[in-house]
């Protein structure tokens, strides 16, 4: 069987309601954040969007301690994951290629697709490379969706200074509906053994690779999870890159860290 970690029905709610960020599930609500992408009058929220809310600490509301390189390539990723949803680009295990130059009316996808389209189509290239290119971009990427996150009104932008000198930026939630409902959609992908829907499967993918989920659940669930987390995050090859990207990243931090 593909999937080691399956809990009884009872077992999952439990879960479910007992997870270190809290979510309940009343009755007659599973199908109604099952479908939460599609319920909204706004558009759904993109992978690198909902990739955000995930990484932010709803507490402090800062991004839990991920190196910027780490979110970068992360950021990175997750376009190529909303391009590929959006059928605008398919990869094989060697090469990732556009199928489709077509706009998407997305403001941050958009210009990511028409760079790649000026790349010779004779010339195919791996995941990675796109991967790296983009990485440079991440920051910008990452703030134009923080934004578009803020004209929602889902987040709100906070300029604080510690001891004068070190600015903080903080994004506190101002509705927290969205952040639950993902977290609580992704939980259910983990605490069930069912063939997960792309988006969630990608996300998991992001999540693992940036070890995301060691700050969104205790440790004993995190243990009981972990080979459904793997079994699901196999499955999407552009989070396998973000996530050997991720490991090279840390040791080379490790590396220059032991030289200071």
């Amino acid at each position: 069987m593909l999937f080691s970690f399956t809990p009884s029905p009872a077992k999952t709610k439990v879960l479910l309601r007992k997870t270190k960020f809290s979510l309940p599930l009343p009755q007659g609500e599973r199908k109604e954040v099952t479908n939460c992408m599609t319920s909204s009058s706004h558009p759904p929220l993109t992978i690198l969007e909902e990739f955000l809310l995930l990484a932010l600490d709803d507490v402090s509301g800062q991004f839990y301690s991920l190196a910027r390189s780490t979110l970068d390539c992360a950021s990175a990723g997750a376009v190529l994951m909303d391009l590929t949803l959006r059928h605008r680009l398919d990869n094989d295990l060697k090469h990732m290629f556009i199928v489709d130059s077509a706009a998407t009316g997305d403001d941050i996808l958009d210009p990511v697709l028409q760079t790649m389209s000026l790349a010779p189509v004779l010339t195919p290239h791996p995941i990675v490379h796109w991967l790296s290119r983009l990485t440079e971009e991440g920051e910008a990427l990452r703030e134009k969706a923080l934004r578009r996150l803020e004209e929602r009104g889902i987040l709100k932008r906070e300029d604080k200074k510690l001891l004068w000198v070190f600015g903080t930026r903080r994004y506190p939630l101002v509705h927290d509906q969205e952040m639950r409902e993902v977290k609580l959609r992704i939980l259910g992908v983990i605490l069930r053994d069912d063939i997960p829907a792309p988006h969630d499967m990608m996300l998991i993918a992001l999540a693992h690779a940036c070890g995301l989920f060691r700050h969104i659940l205790s440790g004993e669930e995190l243990a009981a999870a972990t080979p459904r987390i793997e079994a699901v995050a196999r499955m999407d090859l552009i989070g396998q890159a973000v996530a050997k990207a991720v490991t090279e990243i840390e040791a080379a931090i490790a590396m220059a860290s032991g030289f200071r």
